[in-house]
């Protein structure tokens, strides 16, 4: 087991990991930006470093910045969290060549399932069902016109390097195409810092079903049941739960089955999240995989007593996955609701000082958050202050409980 894991990351998800360590008895150190100074994170990990500037490039995605914190405090692992470095496939090679352990899939998984074009079409070659779409990245705006004309309209735009609703862009009929194909380019371009794109049919008023998994290096892997994570706005999840009351134990079992071999034939190794559509005939469709753990992993967490982080760590260290995992044991059902930091009239992320902030409590509730009384919500970073979970053994309830906590949240500014 590891003796001392660095955090590369910051806010609820960096405490997360914190956690876990204590609990498995790992000494931890905290990066941050000169931002986070007084960021929770920082306070309760046993070593903090400042890594530069507010700005993310300057300090979280700065590697070489994140490299030398972890060779300054001699620590064994990186965790790298979600977002931020966690899928650079740069990152993890420049962790193993300076003999530091990156807790996520390998360097070569990382690329493969960074590049959403060519994860569709690995997962297409071992039976896994993926949407119609563009043979690769549309090189020019009449090669998207004609890959837009086979597949059929409505079909959207998407940066094969990206996630999170950027560079994406649906068309509804041609004379849009080559607008939208420039726009999703010039956005892809910003965000991910390479402007190409490919096109899939888009599919109306889809269900989003993932599911979770994990693989360790020794050949096994296993899925943990599916989430459902249709509820978003522009984009961005706002509401998930499982499992998805779209879903039975017959489809259950025979996608989670695809799932599983299709990632043993590519030797997937520690968490992830695959991830499909689901149209409105009960179809299933392949659109990415998050080669991480995600934001909304509690929920697998309640209804599986699986701790998805201790098992990514057990699994870098070189466990095999029934011990890391421990039993499975899938019952009841949660929800998990995120609360934001936004303006209530226009969604906007609204920044602002918390003078007064509380937590609900009780059975079943859970709170993974990064706010806290005297923070600065909603500034420099994403919005988000806090995930809400419930768990209960049936639906209703699950919903009930998740709706009644807010009246004991109290977050004033």
């Amino acid at each position: 087991m590891f003796r001392k894991i660095l955090i590369a990351n910051r806010g609820e998800i960096a405490l997360r990991v914190i956690c876990a360590c204590k609990e498995l008895g790992i000494s931890t150190v905290a990066v941050y930006s000169e931002a986070d100074r007084n960021s929770l994170h920082v306070r309760f990990a046993d070593e903090a470093v400042c890594i530069g500037p507010p700005r993310s490039t300057q300090s979280y995605l700065n590697i070489p910045h994140v490299i030398s914190a972890a060779e300054i405090t001699d620590v064994d692992a990186i965790h790298p969290g979600y977002g931020f470095l966690s899928e650079n496939a740069n990152f993890a090679e420049v962790c193993e060549a300076s003999r530091i352990t990156f807790i996520g899939p390998t360097p070569e998984i990382l690329r493969l399932m960074g590049e959403k074009e060519q994860a569709r079409r690995q997962m297409a070659s071992v039976g896994v069902p993926i949407l119609p779409g563009s043979d690769g990245i549309l090189a020019d705006a009449d090669t998207a016109l004609a890959a837009a004309e086979r597949i059929g309209y409505p079909v959207i735009i998407k940066a094969s390097a990206g996630g999170g609703g950027r560079g994406m862009r649906v068309v509804r009929q041609s004379g849009d195409l080559v607008s939208s194909w420039e726009t999703a380019r010039n956005e892809a371009q910003q965000a991910f810092g390479v402007p190409d794109v490919y096109v899939e049919k888009f599919i109306e008023h889809p269900r989003h079903i993932e599911f979770q998994v994990l693989g360790d290096k020794h050949g096994h892997v296993m899925h943990l049941g599916e989430r459902e994570c249709s509820i978003q706005r522009r984009h961005q999840k706002l509401v998930e739960e499982s499992p998805s009351p779209a879903m039975d134990p017959k489809r259950r079992e025979e996608l989670g089955r695809k799932v599983v071999d299709a990632l043993k034939t590519i030797g997937y190794t520690n968490a992830g999240t695959v991830e499909f559509l689901m149209d409105e005939d009960g179809s299933f469709y392949f659109i990415e995989m998050n080669a991480r753990v995600q934001v909304e992993h509690p929920v697998t967490e309640m209804v599986t007593n699986t701790d998805i982080i201790k098992a990514q760590i057990r699994i870098a260290a070189g466990e095999k996955l029934h011990d890391a995992t421990g039993p499975v044991n899938f019952h009841g059902h949660s929800i998990e609701c995120r609360v934001n930091a936004e303006d209530p009239d226009t969604f906007v992320p609204s920044a602002g000082r918390i003078t007064t902030f509380q937590l609900p409590g009780g059975t079943g509730v859970r709170c993974l958050c990064l706010a806290a009384s005297s923070a600065i919500a909603g500034r420099s970073w994403l919005s988000s202050a806090t995930c809400l979970t419930s768990s209960e053994p049936s639906r209703n309830r699950a919903m009930s409980m998740v709706t009644t906590p807010p009246a004991s949240f109290t977050c004033e500014t």
